[in-house]
């Protein structure tokens, strides 16, 4: 019987499944805010489905960071990452209902948009509520249509909900929602592997 992605990723953060996951998306997400935070700019920074916080941690060792916040819907994954940096701001919401009270310049978020009810009108939510004009969205995913290895995981992992997409689907997102300047492309392409797909564009 499939469960829904709160109750599978808190199951997880019972079982530290959560350190997995940081170590398998290192490399994307490494590479996303490489090119994000590449004009060494003072910024603010929200992580979109932050799990335990690994993310936030990460970008708040950039000198230019003036704030980062993560926000998830697992209260476990959240209690967790309060117990690892009880100093930072880790906020338990529902992203398709949450504003922040003033809008950030760089949202980001890996393995996470695929899972909403809505991913679409989420890119116009933060589009529109979130993000400061200027600000970027950048997004990874490794559940998309041309990644065929990943078609099954709603079966394996046991998982509903799962919104598979292509990547052209993904960037028409981003466009409809007012971004400009666009890019996508992938990481860590390999043999039976299509990599992690990376959409970004600014407000």
């Amino acid at each position: 019987m499939k469960r829904n992605p709160i109750d599978v990723f808190s199951e997880w953060a019972d079982l530290d499944k959560d350190f997995g996951m940081e170590e398998n998306h290192r490399e994307s997400v490494d590479n996303m805010l490489s090119f994000a935070l590449k004009e060494q700019k003072p910024f603010t920074f929200i992580d979109a489905g932050c799990g335990n916080g690994w993310v936030v941690r990460e970008v708040q060792k950039n000198v230019h960071c003036n704030h980062a916040i993560g926000v998830d819907g697992s209260q476990k994954m959240i209690a967790k990452a309060k117990k690892i940096d009880p100093h930072s701001t880790y906020l338990c919401e529902n992203l398709m209902n949450w504003t922040p009270q003033t809008p950030f310049d760089l949202v980001h978020s890996m393995e996470v948009f695929y899972y909403v009810d809505d991913p679409k009108k989420l890119i116009q939510i933060i589009a529109d509520t979130w993000l400061k004009n200027k600000g970027r969205l950048i997004i990874g995913l490794d559940f998309y249509q041309e990644n065929t290895v990943s078609h099954d995981w709603s079966e394996t992992c046991g998982i509903s909900n799962m919104k598979l997409f292509s990547e052209r689907d993904w960037i028409s997102f981003f466009l409809e929602a007012g971004f400009h300047s666009v890019e996508n492309w992938r990481v860590g392409s390999k043999k039976d592997w299509a990599g992690t797909l990376v959409v970004t564009g600014l407000k």
